[in-house]
């Protein structure tokens, strides 16, 4: 979710003093207790909430709300009315906190202390956090509060027991500001940390790690903040400006080197070419892996031998029957859209630049079928005219019509792209996609965002709702409907079916977005106006979890049966905010109610975050 920031920096001029690495091969380990965080670390307790979730039914669906089971020695406590984000109290776990190991910092240079002096200026004075979407007090409140990193630790499996089918790792990302924000801060800003749950044998361990990015590092030797947060760091000129020529002084004083990378892998991971990565789209991938005792590990920053250049989305697509995986890469400066792939041993492909997208587009994510790929231009963007407000430089043009490109996986140019409009219909995530079968038409499900001016300032605000749409390239007309009323993002479905025709989504359900109340099942080879639901599961009152995810009783070779595609599991992390424990629910897919088939209660909460992915043992031995 960090787009845009490496187009900023890279802008910047490179001082002759400063050598760029290719690539950062090796990183520095984390020790098994972790990083100490310095006093300016951010820890924010937890508030209890009374916020109970919204819950709905249809003729055609079931609801089932999950109470958690409680235990006594919760570890959040109140926030106090006096606290603020520059507390430093933060519930630890207690069998499990590992003594942090003291940090060496280096003495702050005179031109240390005059970047930092500046710094604090422009963060009081010229640009100060006033609107709650980049109010760290306001971001960064009860579950979405950082925390310390978490070395393997067992977990107890308090209701039922973990299916021999999860034996693996499930990985969830997600942003963990490492440093108290000492200005304007939001969602999107924070440093990936990895939480893991490693399953075997019926037995749980959970470990926490920031992925050691360039960032990352070079922060954490330094003791204090030294890049900019792209997404409230630049709003409106003065601001800007301000942050531009500090950014610029930081490089010439040699403090940072953009070219080794600036960005924060905090939004989601893949597995292909036998590899594990942590993502974010303002960077390249960075490889990590999961040790034999289930830790996690950084390997570093890859440039796959020199071939991709600059940034990755943080949603690539992998062709389970092919092994392959389709990537692109957007920013501010033409080409705006590239589209590229990696064949079954990782090795990447040529690029493919896209020059009929003619003006940058906030394109997070996109969708395969097994003929093409299709990418959404919609009506978030750059937009300097809000910057020059005040605003963000992302934001929302609502003149412009949105459109849907569709190209083949294999083109080598873009001389076979088409467009095609799509009033109205903003997405950030694509579910799934297919052609039909006599390859005429392509059939996208996505959640449309109804309330798009929303999605960076008032995400409370924002609406989703699942749509199918359907391409005519014959014709060139396109017909769209809704599949659930219901407001519903971060959907997964069986991941064998990537780019094929299936028939269930697991979807979150927003209450609002970015907290997420329950989980939806739906079945889209329902009749156009009728209600796709076909069962759900609310979490319970102040109870809220993240992105679900399948997970199959079967290899993903052996799941293309129709009766097989719902047989398995749906996983997710629950947090109760009334104690402060959180919980990895396991729930079967296959259940008209989505029963949950084993709780394992957490040694330390998971703050809510992003995507996850389930990598199987056999894959994990593969690293």
């Amino acid at each position: 979710m960090d787009s845009f920031s490496s187009s900023f920096l890279s802008t910047l001029a490179i001082p002759k003093l400063l050598s760029p690495t290719k690539t950062i091969r090796t990183l520095p380990r984390a020790s098994a207790s972790g990083p100490l965080l310095n006093v300016s670390s951010v820890r924010i307790e937890e508030k209890p909430t009374q916020q109970p979730p919204t819950e709905r039914t249809s003729a055609t669906s079931t609801t089932t709300t999950t109470t958690l089971p409680r235990s006594p020695n919760a570890n959040g406590r109140p926030l106090s009315k006096k606290s603020s984000t520059s507390s430093i109290a933060t519930p630890l776990a207690k069998k499990s906190q590992a003594k942090p190991e003291a940090k060496k910092q280096a003495e702050m240079s005179v031109p240390a202390v005059i970047f930092n002096v500046f710094e604090d200026i422009v963060n009081n004075f010229v640009d100060p956090p006033l609107r709650p979407s980049v109010d760290p007090r306001h971001v960064l409140y009860n579950n979405f509060a950082p925390i310390e990193e978490l070395p393997p630790t067992e977990c107890e499996v308090i209701q039922g027991s973990l299916p021999s089918a999860l034996d693996g790792a499930y990985i969830r990302n997600g942003p963990n500001p490492q440093f108290l924000p000492r200005g304007p801060y939001h969602l999107f800003d924070g440093d990936g940390m990895l939480h893991s749950i490693r399953i075997s044998q019926g037995k749980a361990t959970l470990c926490s790690r920031y992925v050691k990015t360039y960032k990352y590092t070079t922060e954490r030797d330094a003791g204090y903040p030294l890049l900019p947060n792209v997404f409230s760091g630049f709003n409106g000129l003065a601001a800007s400006a301000a942050r531009g020529a500090l950014s610029a002084a930081r490089i010439f004083a040699g403090q940072f080197n953009p070219t080794n990378g600036i960005g924060l892998a905090n939004t989601s991971l893949a597995f292909f070419g036998n590899r594990l990565y942590a993502l974010g789209e303002s960077d390249l991938p960075y490889s990590v892996r999961l040790t034999s005792n289930g830790d996690i590990e950084t390997l570093g920053r890859n440039d796959f031998d020199g071939q991709l250049s600059m940034s990755m989305t943080a949603h690539p697509k992998v062709d389970p029957e092919t092994g392959e995986a389709f990537a692109f890469r957007y920013a501010p400066i033409p080409p705006f859209l590239t589209f590229f792939r990696f064949d079954a041993n990782g090795t990447k492909q040529p690029d493919v630049p896209i020059f009929s997208m003619v003006r940058p587009s906030f394109l997070h994510d996109f969708a395969i079928t097994k003929k093409y790929a299709i990418f959404a231009d919609i009506q978030i963007g750059m937009n300097p005219l809000e910057m020059i407000a005040g605003g963000s430089p992302v934001g929302t043009d609502p003149a412009k019509v949105p459109r849907l490109g569709v190209i083949p996986r294999y083109a080598k140019d873009e001389s076979e792209m088409r467009w095609f409009d799509v009033p109205g219909f903003n997405i950030l995530h694509a579910i799934n996609a297919w052609d039909e079968e006599d390859g005429n038409a392509i059939v996208m499900v996505a959640p449309n965002i109804l309330s798009v001016e929303h999605t960076l300032e008032r995400m409370d605000l924002v609406h989703a709702l699942v749509e199918k749409v359907r391409i005519d390239l014959r014709t060139g007309i396109v017909t769209r409907h809704p599949i659930s009323a219901r407001n519903l993002d971060f959907a997964v479905i069986n991941q064998a079916y990537v780019g094929r025709k299936n028939k269930y989504v697991y979807a979150a359900v927003g209450d609002p977005m970015p907290k997420i109340s329950g989980v939806v099942k739906l079945d889209v080879s329902k009749g156009d106006r009728e209600d796709c639901t076909v069962a759900s599961r609310m979490f319970g009152a102040g109870c809220y979890g993240g992105e679900p995810f399948f997970v199959g009783k079967a290899p993903e070779s052996n799941q293309l049966e129709s009766e097989a595609e719902d047989d398995g599991y749906v996983v997710c992390y629950v947090h109760d905010e009334n104690v402060g424990e959180s919980r990895f629910l396991v729930m079967d897919a296959k259940s008209p109610n989505l029963d949950v088939v084993a709780a394992v209660k957490l040694p330390r909460r998971v703050p809510y975050g992003f995507h996850g992915l389930f990598v199987r043992e056999s894959d994990l031995k593969a690293l």
